[in-house]
C-alpha cells in the first residue's frame, strides 16, 4: 500500500501525459454547429491508450476495465474531446481526462489508514453502546421483577 500511495502522489505531480508510451491520437471533423470551422478543420481529438501500457500500474488496470471509456475489443481506453474550437486545446483536454481517469483508477483500491483519533472515537462509541445496552437490560429486569409474586388480593 505504501508503494501505491507513493506512486499516486508522484503521478499527481505530473502535469501532462504527452510523450508517454502507447498513446495514439487521431483527429477528425467535429459535429454540430460552427459553420466553416466545423466543415474545414479537424478539431475533434480522439485518444486511445492501451490498458496494458507499462506506465499504468497493475492495480489500476482492474479499475480501468470498469470504466465507461473502456473498449473491450481493443483492451484500451478511448477518450474524445470536441469542447474547444482548436485541435490543440482538444488534445490537451483528452490528456487531462486520461490523467484524471488513471488517477481515480489507481487511487480507488488504496484504503486509507485509520487515524488514532478515529480509533479512540470508535472505542468510545462501543463503550457507550455497551453501557446503554446494560442500562436497558437492567430496566427491563426491574420491570419483570415488579410483576413477580406480590399480594394482589
Amino acid at each position: 500500500m505504501a508503494e501505491a500511495r507513493a506512486w499516486v502522489e508522484k503521478f499527481k505531480a505530473v502535469s501532462t501525459l504527452r510523450g508517454v508510451g502507447g498513446v495514439e491520437m487521431m483527429f477528425s471533423r467535429s459535429s454540430g454547429p460552427g459553420g466553416q470551422n466545423v466543415n474545414k478543420v479537424n478539431t475533434k481529438a480522439t485518444l486511445r491508450c492501451p490498458t496494458n501500457a507499462p506506465w499504468i500500474p497493475e492495480w489500476a488496470r482492474k479499475e480501468l476495465v470498469k470504466s465507461s471509456h473502456y473498449v473491450a475489443s481493443t483492451h484500451s481506453i478511448l477518450l474524445t474531446s470536441t469542447v474547444h474550437r482548436s485541435q490543440s486545446q482538444n488534445v490537451e483536454d483528452c490528456f487531462n481526462k486520461l490523467h484524471s481517469l488513471i488517477l481515480d483508477a489507481s487511487s480507488a483500491p488504496i484504503k486509507k489508514e485509520t487515524t488514532p483519533e478515529q480509533k479512540k472515537k470508535v472505542e468510545a462509541l462501543i463503550k457507550a453502546d455497551a453501557v446503554r445496552r446494560r442500562a436497558e437490560k437492567t430496566h427491563r429486569s426491574d420491570v419483570k421483577k415488579g410483576r413477580r409474586g406480590g399480594d394482589w388480593c
